[in-house]
């Protein structure tokens, strides 16, 4: 940023010794704290560890409360079992109001490290389970204490205040067993209700077991958690209530009223118009919608920028209160508002709450690398979207362009951005087509008046309800800003290769193809039961692939066996006529995505380290990796980021400039 007010073309990087070491550290910091190990049981089954920096501060807190609990005491003499027995009490009553200020929406920790309530979330379940494991060690001490004189039974049966704190375990062992991510899965509405009311009744078990000087422990966390409840639903009157918001003028008692558009996949599109409230690309509010879903607020990321006037959300029907939403905008859908008939009747009252969510101003990078996987694209669009906007504000105020052809905008020191967006089908690309368009159309006529900036955006089909698609620039045209490798766009054939070699000679007819048994049929690549076509091979080389031209060639429409024949003209033909399989699609399919010449459509599924290694290089400056998506993209795209940091040296001398990440995964 320092570089771009100098209006300097290239940007700041450390020179001096002492930035340069800092630099190096916090690069190498960065590197390890990304590491994770992924274990793969099967397809369906998959799981991957918490990153190295996060297990480091696990391992940071585990050690701090054992020490606490067996500093200067022997867990070997069995006289000193009592007093570890009131230690590790003592210790994990301390640990109460730890864990309510991370769990809160607004709170202090979040404050103090400019660090949003989810990005903390994790932290406040291993504190949790620390808490679990504190706990079952004091109650473990006292009952081999006990056991010595055969005297658990009594305990258990006549004193009130061993009743009371193994009450207390039992209950936070319930907590500890429904807070696993299976259980989270498998309905949230249900956890969130049953995990504060536990809670509650932990609380109050542990206060009625502890004696009084220590009874203080219980009543911060109460009073952390009062703190929060109440800022928040003071926020949330202000922001919805007309009479309290000065930037409404609702007459009703609500300011917020949605309108509900079903679209392709489940989804439903939320609009509110004219919204009460100011936010930030990226972050994200609670939606709350009682004449819909009663007595339920959903996360949802913004999906609009502020200047377009408008708060916008893309909601997956899953269950529950989405799944209302989606049934509901279908039956608004067919019900058009008549002559002189009331907005409101077609809309319904919300409740905003927020907004939330953090991310470092990606403004301040030189290059910006943003691949999101279907739905996640609500978290990139917008992030993207803003920078262009920063781009066209200060183009209406540029000074002496014409001297400074590669001055980047104060404000504003990104000069390149690369977008991936892999989805499900091409009905989901309506879902931001107006708007990659329109940041089409401004990178078009920024470059047309001299300014030096780049955008390159590619949209991944993976699976698709009609096959035979061919790879296509829409348009036939390369992607703005592709003078850095000429990188181009392709999509990968779900063929079988391995009989087009063996053949030799042209094929013309069904007839020339070997025959093909049902069994060779049933495992044909790409075909689901359902009908539906899946490139899933991933694009390795798009440079190779475009010299191919391959194609996405199954076509499942047909029967097994006339499928598998037509996968093998379709390879065959586009290594003989390499022109008309490019030019040509598939009669089954219509390959026009989109008016503009600029986006690129590829049947197949992205390489994140292939493509990010291409921005990496181009870049002059320190660049930045925004993922949002599927847990598996997310941690396919922080292995890149660590693998390339440490491949190019990043500060070690080579001269590669930092690499930030930034990863949104979908779940709870």
């Amino acid at each position: 940023m320092s570089a771009a007010s100098r209006r300097d073309s290239l940007p700041a990087k450390p020179r001096a010794f002492l930035p340069s070491t800092i630099a190096t550290l916090y690069a190498i910091t960065r590197e390890l704290s990304y590491i994770s190990c992924p274990l793969i049981v099967s397809q369906k089954l998959r799981w991957t560890s918490p990153t190295l920096g996060r297990m480091s501060m696990i391992a940071a807190e585990l050690v701090l409360v054992v020490v606490l609990c067996f500093y200067k005491l022997n867990p070997r003499d069995q006289w000193q079992w009592e007093d570890i027995g009131y230690r590790t009490g003592f210790v994990a009553s301390a640990q109460l109001p730890l864990i309510v200020l991370l769990s809160g929406k607004r709170n202090i920790i979040g404050w103090l490290t400019g660090t949003s309530y989810e990005r903390l979330n994790w932290l406040h379940r291993w504190v949790s389970r620390i808490l679990f494991l504190t706990v079952t060690i004091h109650m473990a001490f006292w009952f081999v204490n006990w056991a010595r004189y055969d005297y658990i039974k009594v305990k258990l049966t006549t004193d009130q205040i061993t009743q009371r704190g193994f009450a207390a375990w039992c209950i936070l062992l319930w907590i500890f067993l429904s807070s696993l991510l299976p259980f989270r899965r498998w309905n949230y509405e249900i956890f969130v209700v049953q995990h504060i009311v536990t809670f509650v009744g932990f609380l109050a078990a542990v206060y009625l077991h502890l004696p009084k000087e220590v009874k203080v422990w219980v009543w911060l966390p109460i009073g952390f958690y009062v703190f929060d409840r109440v800022l928040r639903a003071l926020a949330t009157l202000l922001l919805n209530i007309p009479l309290l918001n000065r930037r409404t003028r609702g007459s009703g008692i609500m300011c917020s009223r949605a309108t509900f558009q079903p679209l392709s996949q489940g989804t439903t599109r939320i609009t509110v118009k004219n919204p009460a409230m100011h936010w930030r690309p990226g972050q994200h509010v609670f939606l709350t919608c009682h004449a819909l879903a009663p007595l339920q607020a959903h996360p949802f990321t913004i999906a609009s920028i502020p200047e377009d006037g408008k708060l916008e959300f893309l909601v997956k029907s899953k269950s529950g209160g989405t799944k209302r939403f989606f049934r509901h905008a279908e039956k608004s859908q067919s019900l058009p508002i008549a002559a002189g008939e009331s907005y409101r009747l077609h809309t319904r009252s919300i409740i905003v709450e927020g907004p939330y969510g953090r991310i470092r101003p990606l403004r301040q990078f030189d290059s910006v690398f943003l691949i999101a996987g279907s739905s996640g694209a609500t978290f990139t669009v917008p992030l993207m979207r803003d920078i262009v906007s920063c781009w066209v504000k200060n183009a209406h105020h540029r000074i002496d362009s014409v001297n400074h052809p590669a001055f980047v905008f104060q404000g504003a020191a990104t000069r390149y951005i690369r977008f991936i967006w892999a989805i499900r089908s091409r009905e989901q690309y309506d879902w931001f087509k107006p708007q990659l368009e329109m940041v089409v159309d401004d990178v078009r006529q920024l470059k047309s008046e001299g300014w030096q900036l780049e955008i390159a955006m590619s949209i991944y089909v993976t699976c698709e309800e009609v096959a035979g698609a061919e790879n296509s620039r829409l348009g036939g045209q390369k992607p703005l800003g592709l003078s850095h490798g000429e990188m181009e766009e392709m999509t990968v054939a779900q063929n079988f290769r391995r009989h087009a070699e063996k053949e030799k000679d042209d094929v013309t007819s069904f007839d020339s193809v070997p025959s093909i048994s049902q069994s060779q049929a049933d495992a044909i690549p790409g075909c689901l039961p359902n009908g539906s076509c899946c490139c899933r091979r991933t694009i390795e080389d798009e440079g190779a692939a475009l010299s191919l031209q391959e194609q996405c060639c199954c076509n499942c429409e047909l029967t097994r066996i006339e499928t598998v024949k037509e996968t093998l003209l379709c390879t065959q033909g586009s290594n003989q006529n390499t022109e008309t399989s490019y030019q040509i699609s598939s009669d089954h399919t219509d390959v026009k995505l989109s008016s503009s010449r600029e986006i690129a459509m590829l049947f197949g599924r992205p390489q994140p380290h292939t493509l990010i290694r291409q921005t990496l290089e181009q870049a002059l400056g320190e660049s930045a990796v925004v993922v949002c998506g599927p847990q598996g993209l997310v941690d396919e795209v922080r292995q890149s980021v660590v693998a390339l940091s440490d491949e190019r040296a990043v500060h070690k001398g080579t001269g590669a400039q930092g690499i930030y990440f930034h990863a949104e995964s979908f779940g709870y």
